[in-house]
């Protein structure tokens, strides 16, 4: 996940609204996951994602599309404090795309879920577990404490030879567990004879890299004008009616990826994140209000297009549709707003505090509840888990919210022990 903005003399400067945004969204995303566990019979529609051919949506469907428009966000800081410490295009373009192959890889992994234990011969719940745990050896990387305020100091010579070791032994496990997956309909992950990757799709972190890829292509080539990138997201997500419209049809990349969505719509919300982004680090909107009206006119800007676009396709996340890409990007906008007002222009310290630790490592969380329902079962403990969260809608929303807050509250608490996860 990008990171905020450095420069040569002092330590990188964490945006307290961004990072209070990208921890709320993804304390949202870890509730809706769990809640998705609890019988469907007993939630109500509002707290499930809207039926998959249907046209409208819940708040459940604007979790995933928020956390591509706040990565959108930290790409003026993350990638422009690389330039402004003078690094190559080359070199930023290379760490851009060691980035989205990451998250491919992880992305990838998670998509073939449970590998069948019968066929595999161990645990399938176990492999799980032991994936999940091997991405977060492969991405930690030594931290100094200033770089994170809360964080306590590390022996750097010591949490660098960890960190390498660590790196070998967490991308060793994953090539292993890679090569001995097998799925219940016999499928492997990797085939050797002929050799070949089933990703059927890319999950949510493989979107999440392909909207990172497009969008911080196109902050390189444009930077932070804002004209251009205006026009990069209309041109992205003109992709979608031209791939209803059949003008993709036949073209070899179709195969491989979803142009009209994956390579448009999704990253469309990463670019108009980039957009709102760029009032954080250009020279005319460094004053507070500026700022502020700049993102209310952005809202209002984005809403009339989703009214004017919902009677082309509708509503629907499954499809990524223009509208409601747009609407995501009204709701995530709102949401930063509030979370700028009150951490950096009222300055609520504490908050802003809590909000960079929350908000710098969110990674880390996100695969810990993913890990939770394998380990759960590995401990033998799913049943009851399971059975709490069936006894009502009361209680299935108590277990989920005291799941994302327990494991938000543990990446905080591993984060300022040392334990960050960087792509």
């Amino acid at each position: 996940m990008p990171e905020s903005e450095s420069n040569r003399t002092e330590a990188p400067r964490r945006v307290a609204s961004i990072d209070a945004t990208r921890a709320l969204v993804m304390l949202a995303m870890i509730f809706v996951n769990d809640l998705a566990g609890v019988p469907k019979a007993i939630v109500p529609w509002w707290l499930r994602h809207f039926k998959g051919d249907g046209n409208g949506m819940t708040f459940v469907d604007l979790v995933f599309p928020g956390f591509l428009f706040i990565v959108g966000m930290s790409i003026p800081l993350a990638l422009g404090g690389r330039r402004d410490r003078g690094e190559p295009a080359w070199k930023t373009a290379f760490h851009v795309v060691g980035r989205t192959l990451s998250l491919l890889l992880i992305g990838i992994l998670m998509v073939n879920e449970t590998p069948d234990t019968a066929r595999m011969g161990w645990s399938g719940d176990l492999w799980c577990v032991l994936m999940y745990s091997a991405a977060i050896l492969a991405f930690w990387i030594p931290t100094a404490s200033k770089e994170v305020p809360g964080m306590e100091p590390t022996r750097k010579p010591l949490a660098n030879r960890l960190a390498k070791l660590s790196r070998f032994a967490g991308f060793a496990m994953l090539a292993f567990l890679a090569f001995v997956f097998v799925g219940g309909d016999g499928h492997r992950i990797i085939a050797l004879s002929p050799f070949s990757i089933h990703t059927e799709w890319y999950g949510i972190l493989g979107l999440i890299a392909w909207a990172y890829l497009v969008g911080a292509s196109v902050w390189m080539a444009f930077g932070n004008n804002r004209t251009a990138l205006l026009g990069s997201a209309v041109l992205l997500m003109c992709l979608y009616p031209a791939e209803r419209l059949g003008a993709f049809e036949g073209f070899w990349l179709g195969h491989y990826i979803g142009i009209g969505s994956t390579l448009g719509s999704l990253p469309a919300i990463t670019v108009l994140g980039i957009l709102l982004g760029s009032i954080l680090v250009t020279p005319d909107t460094t004053e507070h209000p500026r700022r502020i009206r700049f993102t209310l006119l952005f809202m209002a800007a984005c809403a009339a297009d989703a009214l004017l676009a919902y009677r082309l396709y509708g509503i629907n996340k499954n499809s990524g549709t223009p509208s409601w890409c747009l609407w995501a990007c009204v709701t995530t906008a709102a949401v930063w707003l509030v979370f700028y007002i009150t951490c950096d222009v009222r300055k609520a310290d504490r908050l802003a505090a809590l909000a960079v630790m929350a908000g710098a490592n969110v990674l880390l969380p996100y695969l810990l509840s993913e890990m939770l329902p394998s380990l759960l079962t590995v401990l033998h403990l799913a049943p009851g888990y399971d059975a709490f969260g069936a006894r009502g809608l009361a209680w299935g929303i108590l277990r989920s919210a005291a799941c994302a807050v327990s494991i938000m509250a543990a990446g905080v608490w591993l984060t300022r022990k040392g334990l960050r996860l960087k792509l």
